[in-house]
């Protein structure tokens, strides 16, 4: 293991006492400072939880995964839960009046009763392998929501432990037993295999697990565990986040994206808080190495505009709002920047939306409550993002006043993994120009064999050519794709990306531009001054021979557009995607003679979107070399070196892909022509 910050830290100091981070209800001049209005929405929403229903939870839902891949019916009924308890744990803490105590130890007693606490497409007790049907409770799994509810019922009990001990001593007893059945023993005694090895990769498991591991232990009574028992629960912390922060780049990016920075490097900061808040304060001082700053404000760099954010791979385009955990790890970083920024996003909130109510982590609930006041108060940062390279995984951004653009470069191996070398995304003015679709609702077949048979996973559907005889139309099918090159079927006649390691760009060389805040001003008048630009060979990211290379340069010019310029030698006929958000119409197509090195499907094609375009045939044929597509209001792709041989539509039917893209979304295929250079102008 080539890290050791967070071992290191630990090492210099001693001892290991209980996390009170964070007051009880006990603590009445803490609870009854907070903002009135605060406490009156807490109450309001405890109330309204009041009339809500508990859920059931069957064994039959449990087993529903197992035999249809469907995880939801089991999910909405074991999140409603402890979304319930949080709003009635915050009720009482805020107003103290004994109201909900009745509702909250309903709520406790159900979790602590439930045979696991584990999801149903987690019950393995190895990485990936075949989940079991029904818990075996003698054994229980720590995967993260296992993880996370032990951490729920054990902050529950930590905040209302004076109460809960007045009714009776029982209560505490039976969540401390519940906790070293499903969390103290196994992890003590068994190794899971987020917990790292300095072999497997990690992911934002690692952090997630350990974080909420720490919550149960860190807060125990005193009595509980002995000084050295605690300490053991931190150094084996301390080395999983070690193995985590191996798999980071200097750089601090994410490779799973900013949907995942949420449950990667925010769930980092809580281990470094919870370790920090039972050792002592020199280990703090972690805070100060740069990749623990950089991991923290790679959310900033990442954002477009709104709630609007650069994503790849299952990230969602809008993957929520920022709130207490990011400002106060740009405090505990002392960067102001991530402070404003994290603040001016929580002020945007709606109020309901302030008070975090979808969220299941009870610590989380805290966090945000007691940095309400502060977050409300902090100035606005003026500081502008400045462009990106993040090296370790082979992505650039790049913006002006106009456009933020993104490029990968990168393998196919990344977390959560989209087959998506060479591709990128734009907005223009904070609209969504060219599109990465994230992915939909998990099922079985997403953490399976058969991940790439979903079409939103594959290189097709990104902005990526697709090589062989057919525009896409053919052996795979449309967007709603099975995929049947990699079910195997050996007619298949398109030849997309492939995942693993070894399916990687080469030859990457990123290039970004000026860096002061007039850079904007200076490039409309000068032009030939760019923002980023990636260049690569993606040719290796899709395995075959007959593809020998595909140069992709991207780039943005400063105050002008975008260009993103292809240069290809192989044997295969080329066809490029560029996936829309906004319906493309073809206002001028390249001239029909580009149908002589086109295959006959695709000039038919081609030659019906020319009959629907603006364009005539005499006026087609008055401009051979030049293809133009209208994004809806937005902009215009021109396109010189081949013509467009198919607009498709994709219908949006998929619950979670909606919360990003409300309508169909559109892809553009583009026949690329003899001459195999492409080039491809947005603006």
């Amino acid at each position: 293991m080539a890290v050791n910050i967070v071992k290191d830290y630990l090492k210099g100091t001693s001892g290991c006492g209980i996390f009170s981070g964070y007051p009880d209800i006990s603590k009445r001049d803490k609870w009854d400072n907070l903002p009135s209005e605060l406490k009156s929405a807490l109450i309001q929403r405890g109330e309204a939880s009041v009339r809500e229903p508990w859920s059931e939870l069957l064994i039959s839902d449990f087993r529903e995964f197992s035999k249809t891949g469907n995880r939801v019916r089991f999910e909405d009924k074991y999140f409603p839960r402890r979304r319930k308890l949080n709003s009635l744990v915050m009720a009482e803490c805020a107003e103290n009046k004994g109201r909900f105590v009745d509702d909250i130890l309903d709520g406790l007693y159900l979790i602590l009763e439930e045979s696991t606490w584990c999801l149903p497409p987690h019950n393995s007790y190895v990485r990936d392998g075949k989940q079991e049907p029904v818990p075996d409770v003698t054994r229980p799994i720590i995967d993260l929501f296992d993880a996370e509810s032990g951490a729920e019922v054990a902050f529950c009990e930590y905040l209302l432990r004076p109460v809960f001990e007045k009714i009776s001593p029982f209560i505490g007893k039976y969540v401390n037993d519940r906790l070293e059945e499903r969390i103290f023993r196994p992890y003590l005694n068994e190794h899971f295999w987020w917990m790292g090895d300095g072999k497997e990769a990690m992911c934002n498991w690692t952090p997630w697990c350990t974080q909420n591991v720490l919550i149960c232990a860190l807060t125990r009574p005193l009595d509980y565990f002995d000084e050295k028992t605690r300490r053991l629960f931190t150094e084996k912390a301390a080395e999983s986040c070690d193995f985590f922060l191996d798999e980071y780049g200097e750089d601090g990016c994410c490779s799973e994206g900013a949907q995942y920075y949420s449950h990667a490097a925010l769930t980092l900061f809580g281990c470094l808080e919870l370790i920090g808040g039972a050792t002592d304060d020199s280990f703090y001082r972690i805070y100060s190495e740069k990749l623990i700053r950089n991991v923290a404000d790679f959310i900033v760099k990442m954002h477009v505009c709104g709630d609007t954010y650069i994503n790849f791979a299952d990230c969602s385009a809008h993957p929520g709002r920022r709130g207490a955990r990011e400002f106060l790890f740009g405090k505990r970083t002392c960067d102001e920047a991530l402070m404003g920024f994290a603040a001016k996003d929580f002020r945007e909130e709606g109020d309901e939306d302030k008070l975090i109510s979808s969220e299941i982590n009870l610590f989380y609930h805290v966090q945000q409550a007691f940095a309400y006041e502060e977050m409300e108060q902090f100035p606005e940062t003026k500081a502008k993002c400045e462009d990106s390279w993040f090296e370790s995984t082979g992505l650039m951004v790049t913006r002006d006043d106009v456009y933020t653009l993104a490029a990968k470069a990168g393998n196919n191996a990344d977390s959560h993994n989209h087959n998506d070398v060479g591709s990128y995304t734009i907005y223009k003015n904070g609209r969504p120009f060219v599109i990465d679709l994230g992915v939909g609702i998990y099922t079985e077949k997403t953490f399976s064999d058969r991940r790439y048979e979903i079409w939103t996973m594959q290189s097709k559907y990104h902005n990526l050519p697709t090589f062989g005889s057919s525009s896409g139309a053919g052996a795979a099918g449309t967007c709603s794709a099975t995929g049947a090159e990699y079910a195997g079927d050996p007619g298949c006649t398109e030849i997309m990306q492939k995942p693993g390691k070894e399916f990687a760009a080469k030859g990457v060389v990123c290039k970004l531009g000026a860096g002061d805040p007039d850079r904007t001003k200076r490039a409309a008048s000068r032009p030939e001054a760019n923002g980023g630009a990636l260049a690569m060979d993606i040719a290796p990211a899709y395995g075959d021979e007959r593809i020998r290379s595909y140069k992709r340069t991207v780039t943005l010019k400063r105050g002008a557009e975008i260009v993103v310029s292809d240069k290809y030698d192989g044997d295969l006929d080329a066809y490029i995607s560029i996936m829309t958000y906004e319906k493309p119409t073809v206002v001028q197509n390249a001239a029909p003679a580009v149908c002589e090195n086109m295959a006959p499907d695709a000039c038919e094609n081609m030659a019906q979107v020319a009959s629907e375009g603006a364009a005539t045939d005499e006026e087609l044929c008055g401009q051979p070399d030049l293809a133009i597509v209208a994004v809806g209001d937005l902009g215009t792709v021109t396109i010189a070196g081949g013509t467009v041989a198919e607009i498709e539509e994709c219908p949006i039917n998929d619950e979670r892909l909606a919360t990003s893209w409300k309508h169909s979304v559109y892809r553009i295929v583009v026949a690329m022509g003899a001459e195999r250079e492409l080039s491809m102008i947005f603006k």
